[in-house]
């Protein structure tokens, strides 16, 4: 299966389209939250996206066809007083999944992140998805831990 990952050109209507179907795609999925993206999100998102600086990006495409997604946020570092890059949202589309593409996109996703000076790319994961855990436990991810003694990083939210 040859696969191109190609960055969004979010002012390009074919690739928002692609972006808008795939992360619709994916919050229908269970790992995504199971409804679909909202009519306002699909209306706002590309302009907001190419408003946020350092903001990028990824389709995976498979014979001119999505196959796959990531969207990456920068973030910083103040123990390092770097920027990092954050993979807010990535997935794969089921007729694609197991064939490689996951790693594609975080191999282009590291890549890009090594060019701007990170010293690392974060990421979340639900603890009960255990094929996205594994994806990225393979490229080299893992849990966040200072010591045993401080236990492991957790992702709270609080909704406003």
């Amino acid at each position: 299966m040859t696969v191109e990952i190609i960055l969004v050109d979010y002012n390009n209507a074919t690739h928002t389209q692609h972006l808008l179907d795939m992360l619709d795609m994916y919050a229908q999925d269970p790992m995504g939250g199971g409804e679909p993206l909202p009519a306002e999100t699909r209306t706002t998102l590309a302009k907001n996206l190419s408003q946020f600086s350092g903001a990028f990006s990824l389709l995976a495409m498979q014979d001119e066809q999505p196959v796959g997604f990531a969207n990456c946020l920068p973030s910083f570092s103040t123990f390092t007083s770097k920027p990092l890059v954050n993979i807010h949202d990535i997935a794969v589309s089921p007729k694609a999944r197991g064939l490689g593409v996951a790693q594609q996109l975080l191999e282009k996703i590291a890549s890009i992140a090594k060019e701007r000076g990170c010293p690392k790319v974060t990421l979340e994961v639900l603890s009960g998805n255990e094929p996205a855990k594994r994806a990225y436990e393979k490229f080299g991810f893992n849990g966040y831990q200072l010591s045993e003694e401080t236990g492991q990083a957790l992702f709270w939210e609080l909704k406003l």
